[in-house]
């Protein structure tokens, strides 16, 4: 084991456990962009209320792999992740298509200054942070992909977020077990909106839990 993988594990990350060469493959170039944010959050994402202590073992497998398995579903143009949080997935994705433009939409203030300072400190100049929440930026703002982790319901995200859509846009929801229990539940709302719901399966490393996307269309886009 190298020093780096023993300061990965002193950090709580689960780094070293993982196969290094298909994590590599995997994020490609942009692994060292990846890897300094999941430093940042293991050395700073406690104590600074971003996540909790029971997390920092399992950081890249639950967290920064989850997120990064969402990036294949974004096609092209600006992404917009509503309720960034500690930047996951806004921040994994930024770091992984640094020719993209990618807004974090996020109302906390403490939050918003982690996010910032992740950036910068990426060295990630397609990110910009709006400190609101997606119902306050509808009409000034537009994604033609847009992303959530851990915010709401997909009945709350689609009544709070299709206004930030583009006539073309689409929601990659980054999702648990329960996906299709929450379109079930989401059926109405969906239907109202014209908006047609599938489930994805988002497949990182090999002996790794595969991540659910949800993925949100209008049904005009789908013709």
């Amino acid at each position: 084991m190298t020093s780096e993988s023993t300061d990965a594990d002193d950090r709580g990350t689960d780094l070293a456990s993982l196969d290094q060469e298909a994590l590599r493959v995997l994020l490609g170039a942009r692994f060292d962009a990846v890897a300094t944010y999941a430093a940042m959050l293991a050395e700073q994402g406690e104590k600074r209320g971003l996540i909790g202590p029971r997390e920092l073992e399992r950081l890249w497998e639950r967290h920064i792999l989850n997120s990064a398995a969402v990036v294949p579903f974004l096609g092209p143009g600006r992404i917009v992740d509503v309720g960034s949080g500690a930047g996951l997935p806004g921040i994994v994705i930024a770091a992984m298509l640094p020719d993209r433009e990618v807004v974090l939409v996020e109302p906390m203030e403490r939050r918003v200054a982690w996010l910032e300072e992740a950036a910068t400190e990426i060295g990630l100049d397609n990110v910009t942070v709006r400190r609101a929440r997606a119902e306050e930026v509808a009409g000034e703002l537009e994604a033609d992909a847009l992303t959530a982790r851990a915010v709401a319901s997909i009945d709350k995200l689609v009544k709070w977020c299709l206004p930030l859509l583009s006539e073309t846009g689409h929601m990659a929801l980054l999702k648990g077990r329960t996906a299709v229990d929450e379109i079930e539940r989401a059926k109405y709302v969906l239907r109202k909106a014209r908006l047609s719901a599938e489930v994805l399966t988002a497949p990182t490393l090999v002996g790794l839990e595969p991540t659910t996307v949800v993925r949100i269309t209008r049904e005009t886009a789908n013709r």
